[in-house]
């Protein structure tokens, strides 16, 4: 059938795709207009009309240039999978076929706008969704066809989306075409009875009726998380409440009371949270409150001012914590064992004690500076364990930061993410709590939404990072301290690693077992290496023509330049973020990171560790944002001294133009590359195919030096190329959480037609496809291992980078050795390169004509955090890892003395 889609969202991009699955033809997709420059992700599409109005109809009449351009298409039915604007009835009834329109509720229950949240606020304990015919009433066609789930007693907007209705509602959407084409589909009049009408939920109407039952409220605060929020005024101020539950099975309501005007009785903050009371006298417990000034907090620790994040010990901290244990111990004989709740006082301790346990710990702890009064003020075992590992750590303050999580249970284990932007040492909702969706290419399903930062917030990130530069403790404190404490995060990433791995498996698809290895252990071994080199950065003495009679002594030192902006991809978020952080704050930099709009999580997790670590406050930042805002306002900033990138080529150019014309700031790029690999008659053949099959696919291909193009020697060619098919038909394409997945999704939906649309124009140019080339028929973003053969110079695929799993082979003559050379330099890009023969004089002709940053010779992918890695040409300047890259972050200040 011919199609319109009319709508917006991830949604309706993935009923467009899976309508184009089917056979369908989508004659025209009609969307909302870019927002802040961002198209809609339905807008995205190739080859199909798109239309982006804003409105289609002017006082109460279609607008007659819409409503031409629309029946030019000749569409015979319109699919509506969510659309929040009014489309006329002309519009509505032109197709042969008519309308069909996506409801997120069982109609006729709940009509109308925010369907979702009112299947919540009233209890319901189904749920579901309705496709239907459209009319000219409000959510009153005929039905045909309704899909209904069960609804948790904890379930929010998110979750009941998330689980069912996105996922079961494109399947619905799919299948409510397919009877229509099949001529089978019904139309069954909607029922009045039972029929409800409520309208959208704002933040005004959101108020807390608490005239009502405890689930009754329970109801209304999750029936509005996260959006629009309940609130209620408490303590002078509007607390809005999310996280709702009515498990309060052990809690006891002991604690601090929380006056609330109109409330049966005060909430009670306890250790748990807040409870609150209904009408019945039956409790619920609130997990979070935002206050007023937008900042969220643990409900637990509202009547704390900031609330405190609980440092993770390092192995040796933890080794220190038990001796302390033994001191308390033989303080408290009575105790059958000390434990973290374990009271000083109530224990049986005299004042007496207090002086005996703080020369004890003092002695165990070299003379640290303890106070009686801090047993006083931390008189439980936990609790003191936490400020003496502060003290240690050298600030007390350092390490308090509220957290909003989201959890999920996955991969055996529960991963905690946070969501929000990450400045100065505190998680806060971006400037007009704009957000935006991060996505799981497994499935495309929402993982959750991320704080999407504006402007405002990347000023406020640069001032934080330039106080905490000019002003703070880190800028104050020893080089082998700032060490110390890199370490220290380096061993919080370790104890971390397996839930970093799995969020860099959700959130970018990379296959678990590799980004366990890869993604997180080189990023562990990066922050470690550059740890080491804190304390030996020096400058030098020169000898100079003296001002006779006079002496003169003239030295170098080198300095940190101050702010640094750090832009990473998407391909290895945490691995890209670690090469250029750890060498940044091995410096003495302060820094604002924004990683990947598609990939932020594990940028976010490492924020946390940076606090647990005892990093000071304010040196590191986390930007979730476009490019387009913040990195363009990070490049134009005039406080940021130097900004790292890796990315695309074209924007590098950008970046580097942005740089100059604002303050003229150092800037290293590490940006795209076609890298050629030379495979010679005289390789060892096993391990070529071995390692030229890593060189293209490892990482999914999404890999900066992947080897964009394969030159092999004529006389093997044939023998390469059919291991290598061999090989490829073996790969296990899964998901990347499995343990004997090859191949995970690609990283986002964009990226996945990007690279379709890159195996079309090989084929049209004459390429021969091997294999692959094709998106695997699945759920998720999942593209073929691809090979291409018989690829000549001129080609698109043999100049362009794919950045995925597709190898590009092109023969050589046999012993053509400069011509192939030639070839293989004929490019801009020069990121790396490879060689493999078993002759060492050819090895090293050859990667000494090689115009690369990085020559890789019978081997491939062989980086180390010690080697520098960086472009030649148009791939870019300046180096991550080695001592080279620290250069990159410093600066050189001559001395010149007279005596």
């Amino acid at each position: 059938m011919k199609i319109a889609v009319i709508g917006q969202s991830l949604f309706g991009q993935e009923v467009y795709c899976h309508l184009r699955k089917e056979g369908h033809e989508v004659v025209g997709v009609f969307t909302v207009p870019d927002k802040d420059g961002k198209a809609d992700p339905l807008a995205e599409k190739d080859g199909v009309p798109v239309f982006k109005y804003s409105r289609w109809r002017a006082k109460g009449q279609a607008l007659p240039d819409v409503v031409a351009k629309y029946q030019a298409l000749g569409a015979e039915l319109n699919v509506l999978p969510f659309c929040s604007q009014f489309i006329p009835m002309e519009i509505i009834s032109a197709p042969r076929h008519g309308s069909i329109i996506y409801h997120p509720s069982l109609l006729p229950r709940h009509r109308g706008a925010s369907a979702i949240n009112w299947t919540l606020i009233h209890g319901d304990k189904k749920g579901g969704f309705s496709i239907f015919w459209a009319d000219d009433g409000l959510d009153t066609g005929d039905l045909l066809l309704q899909k209904e789930c069960e609804v948790l007693p904890d379930d929010t907007v998110s979750t009941l989306y998330n689980r069912f209705l996105f996922p079961e509602g494109i399947k619905g959407m799919v299948q409510a075409v397919r009877l229509i084409a099949e001529g089978k589909a019904p139309r069954l009049p909607q029922p009045e009875e039972g029929a409800t009408y409520e309208g959208i939920q704002k933040k005004e109407t959101a108020k807390i009726n608490w005239d009502q039952p405890a689930e009754a409220i329970h109801n209304w605060i999750r029936g509005n998380d996260k959006v629009p929020g309940a609130w209620t005024e408490a303590c002078e101020q509007k607390l809005t409440f999310f996280n709702s539950t009515l498990n309060t099975s052990g809690l006891v309501p002991e604690g601090d009371a929380l006056p609330i005007p109109g409330a049966h009785r005060p909430g009670v903050v306890t250790k748990a949270g807040l409870i609150l009371f209904g009408n019945d006298d039956k409790m619920l417990l609130v997990k979070n409150i935002q206050l007023e000034d937008g900042k969220m907090i643990l409900a637990s620790n509202f009547f704390k001012g900031a609330a405190s994040s609980v440092l993770e010990l390092t192995e040796a901290e933890l080794v220190t914590a038990e001796a302390v244990r033994s001191v308390w111990q033989r303080i408290l004989p009575k105790v059958l064992e000390v434990e973290d709740s374990t009271d000083f006082f109530k224990s049986g301790a005299a004042s007496v004690d207090v002086v005996r346990l703080v020369e004890e710990v003092k002695e165990l702890c070299d003379g640290l500076e303890l106070e009686n009064e801090d047993v006083y003020m931390a008189s439980t075992f936990g609790d003191f364990i936490q400020l003496l590992v502060r003290k240690l750590r050298g600030d007390d303050e350092e390490g308090e930061c509220s957290i909003d999580y989201v959890e999920m249970a996955v991969n055996k284990r529960t991963v905690r993410m946070p969501h929000q932007l990450f400045i100065g040492g505190e998680f806060v909702d971006a400037e007009g709590a704009k957000t935006s969706e991060t996505i799981n290419p497994t499935d495309g399903s929402v993982i959750c939404q991320v704080s999407l930062a504006q402007v405002t917030d990347v000023d406020k990130a640069v001032a934080a990072a330039k106080d905490a530069f000019e002003n703070g403790r880190w800028g104050k404190i020893s080089a082998r301290d700032r060490g110390r404490l890199m370490y220290r995060l380096a061993d919080l990433m370790e104890q971390h690693q397996e839930e970093l791995a799995t969020i860099e498996a959700l959130d970018a698809g990379a296959v678990y077992t590799l980004a366990l290895k890869t993604h997180v252990g080189m990023s562990i071994q990066t922050f470690r290496y550059f740890a080491g080199w804190c304390d030996k950065i020096q400058g030098s003495t020169i000898p100079i023509n003296q001002a006779r009679p006079n002496r003169n002594l003239t030295l170098t030192r080198k300095e940190p330049v101050g702010v640094c902006g750090i832009i990473i991809p998407w391909n290895y978020p945490l691995m890209m973020l670690s090469w250029k952080t750890a060498a940044c704050l091995a410096a003495g930099n302060t820094v604002v990171i924004k990683p990947a709009q598609v990939t932020p999580l594990t940028a976010l997790k490492f924020a946390e560790l940076t606090l647990k670590a005892g990093i000071p406050k304010g040196v590191v930042n986390v930007l979730p944002g476009s490019g387009s805002l913040v990195g363009q306002r990070l490049s134009d900033h005039p406080d940021v001294r130097k900004i790292g990138f890796t990315g695309s080529t074209e924007v590098g150019k950008h970046i580097m133009k942005s740089c100059a014309i604002s303050n003229v700031k150092k800037v290293s790029l590490e940006l795209g590359g076609k890298s050629p690999l030379i495979i010679f008659a005289d390789c060892d053949l096993n391990k070529a195919v071995q390692m030229g099959m890593s060189s293209v696919f490892f990482n999914k291909g999404e890999n900066c030096i992947a080897a964009g193009r394969l030159f092999v020697e004529d006389s093997i060619h044939d023998e390469f190329v059919r291991r290598v098919v061999e090989e490829v038909r073996k790969m296990k394409v899964g998901n990347p959480l499995d343990r004997d997945t090859d191949h995970g999704p690609q990283n986002h939906h964009a990226h996945l037609v990007k690279l379709m649309e890159y195996c079309q124009h090989g084929v049209k140019e004459g390429a021969t496809l091997v294999c692959g080339g094709n998106q695997v028929p699945r759920p998720g973003f999942f593209f073929e291992p691809t090979v291409f053969t018989d690829v000549e110079d001129h080609m698109f695929i043999a100049k362009e980078e794919s950045f995925g799993p597709v190898m590009i082979i092109s023969r050589f003559a046999d012993g053509d050795l400069d011509a192939v050379l030639s070839r293989a330099n004929a490019t801009e890009f020069g990121l790396a390169s490879g060689v493999f023969t078993r002759d060492i004089n050819k090895a090293l002709y050859v990667s000494d004509k090689l115009q690369a940053g990085t020559v890789f010779v019978n081997t491939y992918n062989k980086t180390d955090v010690a080697a520098p890695f960086g472009g030649f040409k148009q791939s870019g300047f300046g180096k991550d890892l080695g001592e080279a890259a620290l250069n990159e972050y410093l600066r050189v200040k001559t001395v010149t003395f007279e005596y």
